[in-house]
């Protein structure tokens, strides 16, 4: 599965009062995307040893990767 599929779900499932309102997930998602985003990026080493990892994270936060089970 594709991890904004996963944090779709998870917003669906939730108690947000806004959530029967077209578009209230996508709204709620955006946010927490662009915050999981920057703390990934975050956590880039300066001499690259992770940049693998970093974008293998980013691919899926992005859902062209899927999310390993």
């Amino acid at each position: 599965m594709k991890f904004p599929e996963l944090l779709l779900e998870a917003i669906g499932r939730s108690e947000i009062p806004l959530r029967f309102e077209p578009g209230a997930e996508e709204a709620v998602a955006a946010p927490v995307t662009e915050l999981l985003r920057a703390w990934i990026q975050s956590h880039a080493a300066a001499d690259g040893s992770r940049k693998a990892l970093i974008q293998e994270l980013l691919d899926e936060l992005d859902g062209t990767r899927e999310v390993p089970r």
